[in-house]
Order: C-alpha cells, then sequence, then structure tokens
C-alpha cells in the first residue's frame, strides 16, 4: 500500500495549496446555484488491513441527492454499493477440504449515509471536503454447501464466510457458509470537480475512506470514485 500513502500524501497537498487559489478565481455567476444537488459516480474500491488480507480491488457505484444550504455547504444524502473479491488465497483451502475446484466466493458492501460537503468552487475546477456516517450492511457467501465435519484449516478468514469451525472441522451439519453483518460507520475523504456542459454539470473525482465495525472483520475500504453531479 506504498504508492497508496504517495497519492493520499499529494491529495493533502493539492487540498492545502488549491483553496487558496479557487478563493481567488470564484465565480460570481450564479447560474450554478441551486437547492437541490445529485450525484452518480462509479468507483474502485481499495480493501484496507484487515479486510485487505482477505480481498482484492472491486467496483462499485455510488448515488447520492441532497440540499445546498449555500455555495460552500451542503447536505448530501447518499447510497453506496461496493462488490467485495475474496483472493484466492481465502478460496483454496476451503477448494481442497471439499475438492471443489469451482468453488467461489462473492461479498457485497452497502452503505446509507448522512454526509457534509464543505466546497471551494472555482469558474473551472473546484475542490471540496465531504465526510458522514450511516448504516453499513456486509454479506458474504460461498457458492456450494460446506458439509458438517469437513475437516478445513479454520482461520479469520473464513469467518468472514461465517464458516463455523471447532478444533479445525466445520460444525454446521450442512449449511452454506454465508455470513451478514450491520452496523453504524463513518467517513471521510476529499474530491475534485471540472465544469462540464451546462453550468449546473461538474465532473468529479474523489477519494474517501469508509470505515465500520463490521462483524468478525472491520471494514475499511477507499472508493476512488469517478461521476457526475447536478
Amino acid at each position: 500500500m506504498r504508492w497508496c500513502a504517495k497519492v493520499l500524501i499529494q491529495l493533502i497537498l493539492v487540498a492545502v495549496i488549491l483553496p487558496g487559489f479557487l478563493h481567488a478565481q470564484e465565480d460570481e455567476d450564479f447560474t450554478e446555484d441551486s437547492k437541490l444537488n445529485t450525484n452518480l459516480g462509479v468507483a474502485l474500491s481499495v480493501p484496507l488491513n484487515p479486510l485487505a488480507q482477505f480481498t482484492n480491488f472491486a467496483g462499485g457505484v455510488n448515488v447520492g441527492a441532497g440540499y445546498n444550504f449555500n455555495r460552500r455547504n451542503a447536505f448530501v444524502g447518499e447510497f453506496m454499493w461496493n462488490g467485495i473479491v475474496p483472493s484466492d488465497a481465502v478460496i483454496a483451502p476451503i477448494r481442497a477440504a471439499l475438492q471443489a475446484p469451482n468453488l467461489d466466493g462473492h461479498a457485497n458492501l452497502f452503505a446509507l449515509t448522512a454526509n457534509y460537503r464543505y466546497e471551494l468552487r472555482g469558474q473551472k475546477t473546484g475542490i471540496y471536503f465531504i465526510g458522514g456516517a450511516g448504516i453499513y450492511h456486509r454479506n458474504a457467501s460461498l457458492s456450494q454447501e460446506v458439509p458438517g465435519g469437513t475437516a478445513v484449516v479454520c482461520t479469520p478468514a473464513f469467518l468472514f464466510f461465517g464458516l463455523a469451525c471447532a478444533s479445525g472441522v466445520a460444525t454446521n451439519n450442512v449449511t452454506l457458509a454465508s455470513s451478514a453483518s450491520s452496523s453504524y460507520g463513518v467517513n471521510g475523504g476529499i474530491g475534485f470537480t471540472v465544469k462540464v456542459g451546462e453550468p449546473r454539470y461538474r465532473m468529479y473525482i474523489e477519494a474517501r475512506y469508509h470505515y465500520a465495525p463490521n462483524m468478525n472483520i472491520n471494514t475499511q475500504i477507499i472508493p476512488i470514485t469517478i461521476g457526475i453531479r447536478f
């Protein structure tokens, strides 16, 4: 994750320098202003530890709508979906134990959040900071049943799929290993906008950290989102 740290440092530097420039370039044409805001974006999600030990990069979607108090301050309610792709290192031991080379795993993260956005907007470009809290629901499942008594080397990764073990043996009689957990979580991040098309349309790119203490393994991801705002 060394490259991720470098990217975050660069974003912080831009966040320090750009607001002063934008303040000097603020557009006095208020045709962009509206009391309502909407956004739609697609994301590539970067998992962080401990989730990164068991999953890979994955795609997602983010949809939001809210209310603009003024040009700089806004409330944004958002729905987020992110796919979570279990790594081969997690699936391989279960495949070997069941002698099922085609066994696969699936997981999803859903979030419904309420957020505050502070924005500095120039004539063409802008920068904003956003953060909030909400409900995060994560589920995970294997693609076939796991017979009780199956000998598997139980590791914390198997808890990700809800596979109950005792002394290295699956304890459920016959189960489709799965898990689901909902909890309150928080998020915070930074975004950049570029004016496109009609006055109110802006493309945006955003990096936001999400944390939720889901059961067994905490959820920590950074979706990198590209989308359109109105």
